[in-house]
């Protein structure tokens, strides 16, 4: 079992940056590619971001790509979205994922571990 808790969601301003968080229960972190989906109220959940286990290659929605960077420090348990150039169409609950593999996969069913989501919210 792995356990994730995401921090970091808030409110912005079209422009502006936010940090997402998300730290893992499990010592054994550095085996799993991680990910980071959004849902927008009345829409699927989408891939934003992922990383590979090692943290060498990183995948990036069309959408968030130049904008969006995600991250992962495999000694503190802990991926990152560092998110820049916030427009309201990024508004959405932001969930991290994790799945027992080595690259990421950009379909949600792939993923084993959820965790419970932020909110992020940005006014134009």
């Amino acid at each position: 079992q792995v356990q994730l808790v995401e921090s970091g969601g808030g409110f912005m301003q079209a422009g502006g940056s936010l940090r997402l968080s998300c730290a893992a229960s499990r010592r054994t972190f550095s085996r799993y590619a991680m990910a980071w989906f959004r849902q927008a109220p009345g829409k699927e959940r989408e891939f934003v971001a992922g990383i590979s286990w090692s943290g060498d290659y990183t995948y990036y929605a069309d959408s968030v790509k130049g904008r969006f960077t995600i991250s992962r420090d495999n000694a503190k348990n802990t991926v990152y979205l560092q998110m820049n150039s916030l427009k309201p169409e990024d508004t959405a609950v932001y969930y991290c994922a994790a799945a027992e593999r080595v690259v990421p996969s950009r379909a949600p069913i792939e993923y084993d571990y959820w965790g419970q989501g932020t909110q992020v919210t940005v006014s134009s």
